[in-house]
């Protein structure tokens, strides 16, 4: 394995989309790339690349960071065996703040019952599932030809997703208080919690 961008070439594989591959993925600085963070280098190599250009598998992205000496692990699914993958199917929407709700409900419920049932894996996934989240609503808070409005439901939603992995026992009580702050009830007016 090659640790540099110069390493052995793939057929068709462009030397700048390669070594663009290895610098996003360093600038993470993870010791290991999940599923979540070759998810992000996906995203962010059509940000500089654009949309054609930019377009590249998974399978791609992980060949090179492997010939490049870098640790994937793809997935805590292999660690379990496939069963609970109905658990996680589809876990990721949330369009609006009330969906990011729900999505981080049914996650903390998914982390406790794996957690009581001593799943050490699967309560994993679950954390990996959260931390794609979190990406995803990072990627499009920054995108700026979102609706200024969206990026600002998916900046407030990155911070659920953030404080939830931080501090799953302490999440909700805090988002009640997040949504009755003048913050919050300011920045989302069009929100009525009130009736909730």
């Amino acid at each position: 394995m090659n640790a540099t961008p110069s390493g052995a070439q793939h057929s068709g594989a462009s030397p700048t989309k390669k070594a663009l591959i290895i610098e996003l993925a360093r600038s993470l600085s993870k010791p290991r790339y999940t599923p979540a963070e070759i998810e992000q280098i996906r995203r962010q190599l059509i940000v500089h690349l654009g949309a054609q250009q930019g377009k590249t598998s998974t399978d791609y992205i992980v060949s090179i960071l492997q010939e490049a000496g870098l640790r994937v692990v793809m997935s805590t699914r292999a660690d379990t065996q496939g069963k609970y993958e109905e658990e996680f199917a589809d876990l990721l929407h949330f369009s609006t703040l009330d969906e990011a709700e729900m999505c981080l409900v049914r996650l903390d419920e998914l982390l406790r019952k794996f957690v009581v049932q001593n799943e050490p894996a699967a309560a994993e996934r679950v954390r990996e599932v959260a931390r794609l989240g979190r990406r995803r609503a990072e990627m499009i808070a920054r995108n700026h030809k979102v609706d200024a409005a969206k990026r600002a439901e998916k900046e407030e939603v990155a911070q659920w997703f953030a404080i939830w992995l931080d501090a799953p026992d302490a999440f909700f009580d805090w988002l009640e208080a997040r949504k009755q702050s003048p913050d919050f009830q300011s920045r989302f007016p069009h929100r009525d919690f009130e009736d909730e």
